[in-house]
């Protein structure tokens, strides 16, 4: 074994633990190496000696790390260890390290060859960034159920190949920059969606196969399109055939009963033990490294900052040294193009500061706030909203203390809490109207965008893993407008940096931040050539309002969620352009006079260069 990689293992430091650990295919035997420093005996059973447990002995060192050489077990046979562990029980484990399994209900892993040439995404990798300066619009995605043919039944699954030509076209026709796919890493039940995993480098074998993974991420670098993968690091499940008590001990989870056990009815990672660390710090550069993701979302991290997420237990400073670590080895090691992102639903500082300036090094952090307070403010009757103005606009209060992206996740389509559009107040076509309102707000306000599959067309049928996503809405009039109005709007986006240089402070500005009585908001976003002045009306009464506007010129509407074309209450498309008058208003020199919709928004672009 290589001796260098192996000290940096137990010392918490080793980012490709994968090429010392798990079953390595040669030309003639497979080597396999395991850590199971309290094991008693271990032997390598599997197809290749008829799951024979004296066959195939596994040698010990002083290390605690075991190993040994099969012949002829070769890529694509199953096999296990059959442990005795410190306590005189005899259990098959799988190996921590698989790069492969068996589909469920079964439970080995399967030898791996990770060999592919096929790769032609260089240009990608040298010209990708983490981001900041860019339009980036996530589209979340379900593998097993982004498109799932009504005929397939529950033991099957769409693989890589057969989806990634239409999610290619898709993200091109809805401006998507990057997919996010929940975890690929290999899980017992469906139900948990990837995030109660069993094997972390495992790519799941619903889907197809290591190779078929390489070629659909390949295929996404090619269209210019990057990937990001959901990365769990905080619990695993407690199933008998895996991780937990894996010799015995609880080598991989925490000691203490009260800390190993998560509210998820899983086991906590002991992110405190040096050889976890290496573990999971390999997990992560795995994706990176060997199937070339372009980030990783980190799941749940308020449950690692926090011992199980409770604020109250105070900050666990050694699962915050891991994550400081991580991310700091995995910038140094990717030159900084890769995204590090953090699902963190707490108000713990300096999620996204540099670890070199004390913080986690996180590239983003979810504003799970904005996105709270926004839906519940849409949620209400709007007569009601005048007394919670302040939903809207706290955003911006605390904006610029991290980098944030606007999420409306999983998350907040199942378990019924009913869908994005689903959730607004009011008659069918005042949840669209209000829908189309909301989605200017998200994406006129500073931060990058993450939108659930299904979100773009309205959906009004929470999302089930086991079903499709309902494509067929589309040919009805009011979910075909909603997702030309998706596409036009996220266009916008993509070709204006008023909306994407984000986090400079002086890249927004609130025009109108205390119209509270009409439910009205009037905001700019700045660039270098132009202004874009952002009207969102939340009330059932149209306006002719008036507010300030900073440069002269005419200002033209460039969007407007009213419009026929978007199935809207307006009879027409018709465009305003109106001129700036020179009356001060709202501490602004100049002075515009528009018609505002009810339950709309509207977007007008003037000139910075009109003298």
């Amino acid at each position: 074994m290589d001796k260098k990689k192996t000290q940096a293992f137990f010392e918490g430091r080793e980012l490709e633990a994968y090429n010392l650990f798990g079953a390595h295919p040669k030309k003639t035997y497979t080597e396999f190496t395991l850590w199971a420093p309290h094991a008693k005996s271990i032997s390598v059973i599997g197809d290749f000696n008829k799951w024979d447990v004296e066959a195939d002995p596994m040698t010990k060192d002083e290390t605690g790390i075991w190993s040994a050489k099969v012949k002829g077990a070769k890529p694509g046979q199953s096999y296990k260890y059959h442990v005795e562990q410190s306590t005189g029980d005899v259990v098959d484990k799988i190996d921590p390290f698989a790069f492969f399994s068996e589909l469920r209900p079964q439970t080995a892993s399967v030898i791996a060859d990770l060999t592919f040439k096929g790769w032609t995404d260089k240009k990608w990798m040298d010209s990708r960034t983490k981001g900041f300066d860019d339009p980036l619009s996530i589209y979340e995605l379900h593998l097993g159920s982004w498109k799932r043919p009504e005929e397939m039944g529950p033991n099957e699954f769409p693989k890589y190949l057969d989806i990634v030509d239409d999610l290619i076209a898709h993200c091109k026709k809805f401006h998507f920059t990057h997919v996010e796919v929940m975890p690929l890493c290999e899980h017992p039940f469906d139900g948990s969606w990837g995030y109660q995993d069993t094997a972390y480098f495992s790519t799941t074998s619903r889907y197809g196969t290591n190779v078929e993974l390489m070629q659909f991420v390949n295929k996404l670098h090619e269209a210019g399109i990057g990937i990001i993968m959901d990365f769990v690091p905080v619990h695993f499940v407690k199933d008998n055939f895996a991780l937990a008590r894996f010799d015995g001990t609880p080598l991989y989870e925490y000691s203490n009963p009260d800390d190993a056990n998560s509210e998820w009815g899983t086991a906590n990672f002991d992110l405190w033990k040096e050889e976890v660390r290496s573990f999971l710090m390999s997990a992560a550069n795995y994706w990176l490294d060997i199937y070339h993701m372009d980030g990783l979302r980190w799941d749940a991290i308020s449950n690692a900052i926090f011992w199980k997420g409770n604020k109250d237990r105070g900050v666990n400073e050694g699962a915050c040294d891991f994550m400081k670590r991580t991310n700091f080895m995995i910038n140094e090691k990717y030159k900084g193009k890769v995204m590090l992102i953090a699902e963190d639903s707490t108000d713990f500082p300096n999620v996204t500061k540099s670890t070199l300036d004390g913080g986690l090094g996180f590239d983003y952090k979810w504003d799970l706030g904005w996105m709270n307070d926004t839906l519940k403010y849409l949620k209400r009757d709007p007569i009601y909203r005048q007394y919670h103005h302040n939903d809207i606009t706290f955003s911006m209060a605390y904006f610029y203390s991290e980098r944030f992206i606007l999420p409306f996740s999983h998350d907040e389509v199942v378990h019924g809490k009913a869908t994005i559009v689903d959730k607004m107040w009011g008659s069918y076509e005042d949840k669209f109207a209000q829908c189309r309102a909301l989605y200017t707000y998200m994406f006129t306000h500073p931060g990058k965008k993450l939108n659930f599959m299904g979100n773009e067309i309205g959906m009004l049928r929470e999302w089930d893993e086991q079903k499709s996503t309902d494509w067929f809405l589309l040919q009805y009039p009011m979910h075909d407008a909603f997702a030309q109005f998706f596409a036009d709007l996220s266009g916008l986006y993509a070709d204006n940096d008023a909306y994407y240089y984000g986090y400079n402070p002086l890249n927004f500005k609130w025009i109108d931040a205390d119209d509270a009585g009409r439910n009205m908001y009037v905001f700019m976003r700045i660039a270098k050539d132009k202004t874009f002045v952002t009207v969102l009306n939340f009330s059932t009464n149209p306006y002719k309002a008036q507010f300030g506007v900073p440069h002269k010129g005419v200002y033209t509407e460039v969007m407007n969620t009213q419009w026929a074309k978007y199935n809207g209450s307006l009879s027409h498309n018709n465009v305003q352009q109106v001129k700036a008058l020179r009356l001060k208003r709202n501490n602004q020199p100049y002075m515009i006079e528009v018609d505002v919709p009810p339950l709309g928004a509207q977007i007008f672009e003037v000139s910075n260069e009109v003298k």
